[in-house]
């Protein structure tokens, strides 16, 4: 999972560890597998001088980072592979998910699930009662946008997290491991929650956040969408 260091890595070069069928394990990869909320990367092999299609990037059992091609091709373990992650698809999720990061700041309640799109994103908070002020959080959020707050990861072990349980905000996902360690987002002094996630270099990169809308999910659940101008 070299993306947790290197989340603008837009191309490299890899070779193919094992195959079954239309899936595809490499030796080494920066595309971000499906989790957390955020969909998985899409691309292109190009193994050859052929181009193939990435259509998905997932998980297996064993945690592998598993790519989805659109067609079966006969390929070879140790074949020599240069990838392409479709950028544009990559940097809007990553302008996206700092920008669900900043909503948990300025929203001190529990996150009870939540999704990272393209067009647009959403965080659902355990609230009772419809407090939230959708002008006055837009407001906030574009402001901390505008202050150019810089991105961060840090790294702690279980039992640390363990020691500061206040860092998980989300109710229903295990904070990811890795190496059992855990890595944490920090968004200059507003933010910091553990997440496994792709993220900008500076609050400035999301650009404009708009408030969709808010709706009532049930007694105790709060979903705010937002997009990106």
């Amino acid at each position: 999972m070299l993306y947790l260091n290197d989340t603008y890595q837009k191309e490299f070069e890899s070779s193919i560890k094992s195959i079954n069928s239309n899936q595809i394990i490499l030796n080494q990869t920066y595309f971000y597998a499906k989790s957390g909320g955020q969909p998985g990367d899409t691309g292109i092999f190009i193994i050859e001088n052929n181009e193939i299609q990435v259509t998905d990037t997932i998980k297996d059992q064993e945690n592998n980072t598993v790519h989805i091609i659109r067609e079966n091709v006969n390929l070879h373990n140790n074949q020599k592979v240069f990838c392409k992650i479709d950028w544009n698809k990559r940097y809007k999720y990553m302008r996206m998910h700092t920008a669900l990061h900043l909503l948990c700041s300025v929203i001190p309640y529990g996150v009870t699930g939540g999704q990272i799109g393209y067009e647009k994103s959403r965080l659902d908070f355990d609230l009772k009662d419809n407090i939230i002020d959708k002008n006055e959080i837009e407001e906030r959020l574009n402001i901390l946008v505008l202050e150019d707050h810089k991105i961060e990861y840090l790294w702690i072990t279980n039992i640390e997290l363990d020691k500061s349980p206040n860092l998980v905000r989300t109710m229903s996902v295990k904070p990811p491991k890795t190496n059992d360690k855990i890595r944490l987002v920090k968004i200059g002094n507003i933010d910091l929650q553990p997440c496994g996630g792709t993220h900008v270099k500076s609050t400035k990169e999301i650009g404009k956040i708009t408030i969709n809308k808010i709706e009532n999910k049930g007694k105790k659940n709060r979903r705010i969408n937002i997009s990106l101008i």
